[in-house]
């Protein structure tokens, strides 16, 4: 039974990625960003510096530096990263954290989202931790392992990892935010929740509900499904981390998401009010905002639904549901697999998390 579930859970993932695939061909390969070779440095030490990227080549925006973090017992594994410095950056840089999804690497997640782009404009720093073929053969993240949600294993070392960088690079300890897609949306989450004087606020985007499962035949349920009881699983969390200050969360997917139902994301802003309980949280009113081109001969326009939950008139909890998105990041390069047209979640996300850090 466990065997077909973990089929199941992978066929829809390759799916989702097929029909992109076979649309490019081979443009795909010519589009994807070239990893750096490694470096034997750890984190400690500044890792190898890569050709600056941009959306123009002849307008270079910033450096890659590829490296590894050392970790577990005898610091024999390793997590792999890639960081995107800007030129001038200022003097304190806020630091995103991006987790991709399976069948993704950091410099795919990198491309597709175009986060760089945004970054450079905005004076911040990318890393894009990896996770290796040997941990998972689709590159998954492991979200429903309980080690992971105990706060040990991967996500321990992610926040090593984190503290590493922000020991070595000119980085605002207020500002550091952590976002994913999928898998990586599941690990930022766990990340956020159990290590709250680290980050200052989340980015999802078509990401499960936390604590639902501690199995790969559970995680499939409740991607499909939810979990039977999100608000107990947030609860029994908060017992064993409490909570230092409040998580502000922007949750992005898409309504015709087949492998992370839309049902996650009403469970996961359930959550969120649960965790963020210290404060007076209001409901306000449901917004529609239409995007995309209206044609002569295609009047109809798809909208945003936007939920916030605001204290004190600052938005805490921001939910957006994209009417006709599958699992794919939106305003994406749909030229790679798991991102599509339509608003630009990017921007989405980095405009709600400027409005928050540290106190």
């Amino acid at each position: 039974m466990l065997k077909k579930l973990n089929r199941l859970w992978l066929s829809g993932i390759k799916k989702a990625a097929s029909a992109q695939r076979k649309r490019v061909g081979s443009m795909l390969k010519a589009l994807r960003t070239k990893p750096a070779a490694s470096t034997k440095a750890s984190a400690s030490k500044t890792g190898k510096r890569s050709s600056s990227i941009s959306a123009d080549v002849s307008k270079p925006i910033g450096e890659w530096i590829s490296g590894h973090h050392r970790h577990g017992p005898g610091l024999t594994q390793r997590i792999y990263y890639r960081l995107f410095l800007p030129h001038a950056p200022g003097a304190d840089m806020p630091l995103i954290v991006m987790l991709h999804g399976c069948q993704q690497n950091a410099a795919e997640f990198a491309q597709g989202t175009s986060m760089n782009v945004h970054a450079a404009k905005r004076g911040c720093a990318m890393l894009y931790p990896e996770q290796s073929l040997r941990a998972h053969p689709q590159r998954c993240w492991k979200w429903y392992d309980k080690t992971l949600q105990n706060g040990e294993g991967d996500i321990a070392a992610l926040a090593a990892l984190i503290e590493d960088i922000t020991s070595i690079h000119a980085i605002d300890r207020q500002r550091i935010y952590v976002c994913g897609i999928s898998a990586g949306a599941a690990m930022a989450h766990i990340l956020a929740l159990t290590h709250p004087a680290l980050v200052a606020a989340v980015g999802l985007h078509s990401g499960p509900v936390f604590g639902g499962c501690n199995s790969a035949a559970g995680a499939y349920r409740v991607m499909q499904h939810g979990s039977r009881s999100p608000t107990a699983a947030m609860d029994e969390l908060l017992n064993r981390f409490p909570r230092m200050q409040a998580t502000p969360a922007i949750l992005i997917g898409g309504d015709i998401d087949k492998i992370v139902r839309p049902i996650n994301q009403g469970q996961l802003a359930e959550q969120f009010v649960r965790l963020n309980r210290a404060l007076t949280l209001t409901v306000k009113p449901i917004r529609y905002k239409p995007f995309g081109r209206a044609l002569k001969n295609e009047p109809i326009r798809r909208k945003m639904t936007i939920r916030d939950y605001t204290s004190d008139r600052k938005v805490m909890i921001r939910s957006v549901m994209i009417e006709g998105l599958g699992h794919a990041w939106s305003g994406g390069n749909d030229a790679l697999a798991f991102n599509a047209r339509g608003p630009d979640a990017s921007r989405l996300m980095l405009d709600f998390l400027a409005r928050h850090r540290m106190h």
